[in-house]
């Protein structure tokens, strides 16, 4: 906390009077110009004529229009001002004039002792204009004037526009050039006029409904309410960017007949998250270099036995048109919690429930969580935010994903896309999939897409002839 001496308060609030007084000066005069004239052309000039700030002149008129006591239109206009070295020169003449004056009327001078006479700015530019003007001649080692009497036209031009007098157009390039003038805007009030409430004298409303003011309710005049005005705006949370772009997606998906899967356990088991989805045990990702594994606990209570054993012989002798990967499964590996590495384990478990019943076609969705365990730098960190998307129906193929895929990503303003094949565990046929940036003028890959495999979905009990076209990208990408 900051503490204040009186010598400061009483600083203050002399400034503050001060500041009160001149506006009130400026009120006067405008008031009780227009009380005898027709109209204040401008502002401008009704300042400098009155010796006023014209700053504090807008000010006044902006309030008074406020309160229709007068009518005014805004004037905006550009305005020649004096750059710092521009007001040098006003004051104490040109470089080329302290040059010219600086040789002697007869005769030479050396280069050093000009140098010892005048200041170095002065001379280097002092010596280039004088000798470019012919006011003197420059030899390597000495000088002479060529003329004898010179006027200081720069300084003289300057002063004109210090006191907001015409010049030609060529004296203005030529200071311009130099640097010594600017262009400026500015802004002010034209035909300024009585307003329909004008009056010599502002009235002193009253604003609010103390004690007193009640009291004496007859005898005071009370502003009046306006209650078209908008109220204080209320200090509240913005939502963050991402989850902004979060609920963009998810409004997408919904508008295409997608249901949001349930995505709250994070913990989920190896066999959901790897074996259901037919990757092999011995896959890199499977790796704790890639996946956080739990300590405690360490494994999974119980899995679904009879699905269980369908998956163990799919690997290890394969099925359904598959030879399978030919090694030993281990149920000890399935068993290992972890963190999930993709929202696709929520997706097998959802097709496993959807196979037990009556079949029905399904679009599910997923906006949430995963982590892996990566070097974190600018554009990987150990956990991000999977989309997923997927159509489970009887007899979808590859263009069908491809339509959709058309479909969804042109709502999100990406409607170039192209796409490439690639290898998934659990896809086949597998795309990346490009979107052309229009910015950035080149194709960049925004996601990875395919059709679940049978050795995935014949397991689980699906019918045969049901596919399931599925797609993922990361949300922060």
């Amino acid at each position: 906390m900051k503490i204040v001496s009186s010598k400061e308060k009483s600083e203050t609030h002399s400034e503050l009077c001060v500041t009160n007084n001149t506006a009130k000066m400026a009120e006067a005069a405008i008031l009780g110009f227009l009380q005898n004239n027709e109209s204040i052309p401008d502002s401008g000039k009704f300042a400098a004529e009155l010796n006023l700030d014209h700053e504090e002149i807008k000010n006044v008129i902006k309030s008074l229009q406020g309160f229709r006591y007068i009518e005014a239109k805004e004037l905006k206009r550009e305005t020649l001002v004096l750059t710092d070295e521009g007001k040098k020169y006003a004051a104490e003449g040109s470089p080329e004039f302290h040059f010219f004056s600086a040789v002697p009327e007869e005769g030479s001078i050396s280069k050093d002792d000009l140098e010892k006479k005048l200041e170095a700015s002065v001379f280097k530019i002092g010596s280039t204009q004088a000798a470019k003007k012919k006011w003197v001649a420059m030899g390597k080692q000495v000088s002479r004037k060529v003329v004898q009497h010179v006027e200081d036209k720069v300084k003289e031009s300057l002063l004109q526009i210090q006191q907001g007098l015409e010049l030609d157009q060529e004296s203005l390039n030529s200071l311009k050039a130099r640097k010594l003038i600017v262009t400026q805007g500015w802004t002010g009030y034209s035909d300024v006029k009585k307003g329909p409430c004008y009056a010599p004298k502002r009235k002193i409303f009253a604003t609010d409904l103390t004690r007193e003011n009640l009291q004496n309710w007859k005898e005071l005049e009370f502003k009046e309410y306006n209650f078209n005005a908008k109220g204080q705006p209320l200090d509240a949370g913005h939502l963050h960017p991402l989850l902004k772009v979060r609920k963009q997606f998810k409004d997408i998906f919904c508008q295409m007949g997608f249901e949001e899967m349930p995505t709250n356990n994070f913990v989920e088991s190896s066999f959901w998250n790897f074996d259901a989805l037919f990757q092999p045990q011995q896959h890199p990702a499977r790796d704790s270099h890639d996946t956080f594994f739990l300590k405690a606990p360490s494994t999974t209570r119980e899995l679904p036995e009879d699905y269980v054993e369908r998956v163990k012989q799919v690997h290890e002798s394969g099925g359904y048109g598959s030879r399978g990967y030919n090694y030993d499964w281990k149920r000890e590996e399935a068993n290992k919690n972890l963190l999930r590495t993709h929202t696709t384990a929520v997706s097998s478990r959802m097709l496993y429930a959807l196979a037990k019943g009556p079949f029905t076609p399904k679009k599910y969705f997923s906006i949430d969580r995963v982590f892996r365990n990566e070097a974190v730098d600018r554009t990987h960190l150990a956990e991000f935010h999977q989309i997923e998307g997927l159509i489970c129906d009887r007899g979808l193929t590859l263009g069908d994903l491809i339509g959709v895929l058309q479909a969804f990503f042109s709502r999100l303003g990406m409607p170039k896309l192209r796409f490439k094949p690639a290898y998934n565990p659990y896809t086949e046929p597998s795309m990346e999939i490009f979107s052309y940036h229009e910015g950035l003028e080149k194709w960049v890959e925004i996601g990875n897409s395919g059709m679940f495999r049978p050795e995935m979905l014949q397991p689980m009990g699906l019918p045969e002839d049901v596919r399931v076209i599925a797609w993922g990208l990361s949300l922060e990408r």
